[in-house]
């Protein structure tokens, strides 16, 4: 029998609004809280009870669970004006659930140990479809115990929890597999071009990447919008930008080469500078066609 647990979460986006109502949904009592009102009014529509203000929000809760987008926001909300972690009880759990550098996580991890929290760096893979789905991985780093503790809370959201040690590793396994991604991206869109250029008919070439050795679930999760040539945004080419900037960071400082990341930075530099910033990630696709001067894709 799972133990009722009151639990908030700050930041309710596309992945911190599933990933919340999911812990609702499992009978969990949960407080949000967001900068938005239209976010804390579908919060409320999803069995939250939304808080305008973030110390109200966190006050009575033993797991407080964060989804925000970037450095700037995390320090924002722990450290500086939001000061969040002074609003938490000691003896309370943090568990950070986005892509943020090394080195804020770090300053996160000193001002929650000086308080007597509980800190896990808990990024998760995945999109906002997967987070309704609840199927997100989440890669944890550290205190084991305190892990232990929030598995029954987290498994409303995740198929899994990956616990990687008791530091950041957490927070270098979210930016390997992120390279990852990114990396294939460009890779799917180089071959597909090339085939296109080759006379393959674009559906003949879909199917037969999916069925192939680099069929990646990433590839066969992309095939269906590629083949409508949809490239609406589960995660644009902007914050694929932005996770680049931390992994090409985190590498070069930790005496890393990383020379496919740099390129690919490059790519989507280009992509946001001809205006596509907010397209998918996979429009490395559309990307690559121009460069390679291939007319306007016309659907057969």
């Amino acid at each position: 029998m799972t133990t009722t647990r009151k639990v908030a979460w700050v930041g309710l986006g596309k992945l911190g609004l599933p990933m919340a109502a999911r812990i609702a949904a499992a009978g969990h009592a949960v407080q949000g809280f967001d900068l938005s009102a239209e976010r804390l009014a579908l919060a409320e529509q999803a069995g939250i009870v939304a808080h305008q203000d973030l110390a109200s929000a966190v006050d009575g809760c033993s797991l407080v669970l964060v989804s925000i987008p970037d450095d700037r926001a995390l320090l924002g909300l722990c450290l500086e004006a939001g000061d969040l972690i002074a609003h938490m009880a000691p003896g309370s759990t943090l568990i950070e659930t986005s892509t943020v550098s090394i080195e804020a996580s770090a300053q996160v991890a000193r001002a929650a140990e000086a308080r007597g929290i509980a800190y896990l760096r808990s990024p998760v893979s995945g999109n906002p479809v997967a987070a309704e789905a609840g199927t997100l991985s989440a890669m944890v780093s550290g205190p084991r115990e305190a892990l232990d503790d929030a598995v029954p809370v987290m498994q409303s959201f995740t198929k899994a929890q990956y616990w990687l040690g008791e530091e950041e590793q957490g927070r270098y396994a979210k930016l390997a597999i992120n390279l990852m991604i990114a990396v294939s991206a460009g890779m799917l869109g180089e071959s597909l071009t090339l085939a296109r250029k080759g006379n393959i008919g674009w559906d003949d070439m879909l199917e037969l990447v999916a069925d192939s050795a680099v069929g990646s679930p990433m590839v066969q999760y992309k095939v269906p919008p590629l083949r409508e040539r949809d490239f609406t945004s589960t995660f644009s080419a902007a914050q694929m930008a932005k996770d680049l900037d931390l992994i090409l960071g985190c590498a070069h400082g930790a005496g890393v080469p990383v020379p496919l990341a740099a390129q690919m930075r490059e790519a989507y530099t280009s992509l946001i500078g001809t205006g596509h910033g907010d397209d998918d990630y996979i429009a490395t696709v559309h990307h690559t066609e121009r460069l390679a001067g291939l007319p306007a894709f016309e659907k057969e």
